[in-house]
């Protein structure tokens, strides 16, 4: 995309005030945001939206009891019509970058690593499983439901940590790292994983943000013992891993790669600096067979009812308490795929989001399955972006600010663009989808 030119800063808000305006959100002053959200409390008059043959954006207001209220964005895809996929970039992007390319709609992803510390970031910040256009950047550290499209065909699935792999010509096992087996499993020769799902987020206070996210350099590591051995797994070049870095005794950094293999020591000769590492499978599913996955967020009955261990420190304090949080939902009806934002801004009285057990709730009188259904990041994450006709457009989240860097006391409006985010799920019309890596091959691409 064509970058936009700077503008004086007064000028940056003057046109963000315009913009807020003109979509009906009465702000007088773009910092007083950050303090006060009241104004982006406002109902909506339901809407039904058809953006492509097959994909349909449904908006509604959904009242929750006294003046309380969230508005509900449902974007329903016939995937007889349409493909999704989903896109993960190491490096981020906006969610509405892609409603300027070939995409019909984007939706926010799942759960990424996210601190504020942008010089202590991982290699690889999607957490747990990743494939990334037919390439596995990310292996699970725990069991947790993950959308796939396995052989051209999307679907929602338990992803158990478990797999093979080749590393060094040898075939060998692996599992998560947080998974109770995995002890045994790895005196029995197989390999545990670790990665950025195992680093632990802090809170420090900020007088300017309120509170800011780190992790601790020092602590950032695989756990030390002396009976195993750690080995850095890196991303070369497209399909080429290595191992970058062994580590007798553990203490490995968990950011400096796509993952990190632990052996016991005896059995850790295969894990050797510059070995190439391929993984094979993951739970029973050929790797050859991906054309792209990501782990996901827990289902809207486990989220509703406390079953969320496997979403940890990693992500900070928990998105699953039994508060008001704006949210993003996933499921699949026959041969449907729905997405559902519950909008919401947390500096408001009335204008919240919903809780986990609010959300499951509210599926079940709509006919959906709690158990079927599966959050995505919420919050400042929550967001559908799309094109309607020749216009683009975004709704979810239009309070969001980027905070001042060190360096600044100013926040910036970004609600049309959103937080910079690291996977998202793509809307395509057939004719435009992307080539699956069977297609690539054959193609020579």
């Amino acid at each position: 995309m064509t970058p936009s030119i700077p503008v004086p800063l007064h000028d940056e808000d003057r046109q963000a005030l315009a913009a807020l305006r003109a979509r009906g959100y009465h702000v007088h002053d773009i910092q007083e945001i950050s303090r006060d959200q009241r104004p982006f409390a406002v109902r909506i008059a339901e809407q039904d939206r058809i953006l492509a043959p097959g994909v349909r954006l449904h908006k509604e207001t959904v009242e929750l009891g006294g003046d309380d209220f969230t508005n509900v964005h449902t974007l329903r895809v016939a995937l007889s019509a349409a493909c999704v996929e989903a896109e993960s970039e190491s490096a981020g992007f906006h969610l509405s970058d892609w409603c300027s390319t070939d995409a019909v709609a984007a939706v926010n992803g799942s759960f990424s690593f996210i601190s504020d510390e942008p010089g202590h970031q991982p290699a690889e910040p999607c957490l747990d499983f990743c494939s990334r256009h037919g390439e596995t950047v990310s292996l699970p550290t725990v069991t947790k439901p993950a959308f796939l499209v396995y052989r051209g065909q999307p679907s929602l699935r338990t992803l158990p940590a478990v797999g093979t792999l080749i590393v060094g010509g040898s075939i060998r096992e692996w599992i998560g790292s947080k998974e109770a087996a995995a002890p045994d499993n790895v005196r029995r020769g197989a390999l545990a994983v670790f990665g950025a799902a195992n680093c632990t987020i802090l809170y420090a206070d900020n007088a300017l943000t309120g509170f800011t996210r780190f992790v601790e350099r020092a602590g950032n590591v695989t756990p030390r013992d002396a009976g195993a051995v750690d080995a850095v797994v890196e991303r070369v070049a497209p399909d080429i891993h290595v191992i970058r870095s062994v580590h007798p005794g553990g203490g490995a950094n968990l950011f400096t790669g796509c993952y990190v293999l632990r052996a016991a020591a005896t059995q850790a000769r295969p894990l050797a600096v510059g070995a190439e590492v391929r993984v094979t499978g993951i739970a029973g599913i050929d790797t050859e067979e991906l054309d792209c996955g990501i782990s996901v967020g827990p289902s809207a009955a486990d989220a509703a009812a406390g079953e969320v261990a496997a979403y940890d420190v990693s992500l900070g304090i928990s998105p699953f308490r039994p508060v008001r949080y704006a949210r993003t939902l996933l499921w699949k009806q026959g041969e449907t795929l729905c997405f559902r934002v519950f909008d919401g801004a947390p500096l408001t009285d009335s204008f919240r989001g919903m809780t986990p057990v609010e959300v499951a709730h509210h599926l079940s009188r709509t006919g959906v399955d709690p158990r079927a259904a599966y959050h995505l990041d919420g919050g400042q994450s929550s967001k559908i972006a799309f094109r309607y006709g020749e216009v683009s457009e975004v709704v979810g989240n239009l309070h969001y600010l980027q905070w001042p860097s060190s360096e600044e006391t100013t926040f910036r409006w970004r609600g049309i663009e959103g937080r910079r985010l690291h996977s998202a799920f793509i809307v395509r019309a057939h004719t435009e989808r992307f080539r699956s890596r069977q297609e690539r091959r054959v193609a020579g691409g």
